[in-house]
């Protein structure tokens, strides 16, 4: 299936890179288990990205949109119980 990633051009290619690997991280995390401390690190790199709170909810709404996922409830679960 071919995905339209949201990205910026003003990111590097390590930056896109990056992204595009968090976001592929949060669909496998979405539809299997993972380890959480991965999820962290990768949302970490990613908000050192996209610092801006808003920016990173409209990418999270496209990301969200194309696969039919909640990048939001991955974060939000992974973040909620450190047991998991």
């Amino acid at each position: 299936m071919d995905k339209n990633l949201p990205i910026s051009l003003d990111w590097s290619t390590e930056e896109v890179v990056d992204v595009i690997q968090f976001f592929e991280f949060m669909e496998k995390a979405y539809k299997n288990k993972v380890n959480r401390d991965e999820i962290l690190a990768r949302y970490r790199r990613f908000k050192e990205i996209v610092p801006s709170k808003s920016e990173e909810k409209q990418l999270f709404k496209e990301y969200d949109r194309e696969l039919g996922i909640s990048c939001y409830e991955v974060i939000k679960k992974a973040k909620g119980d450190p047991k998991k």
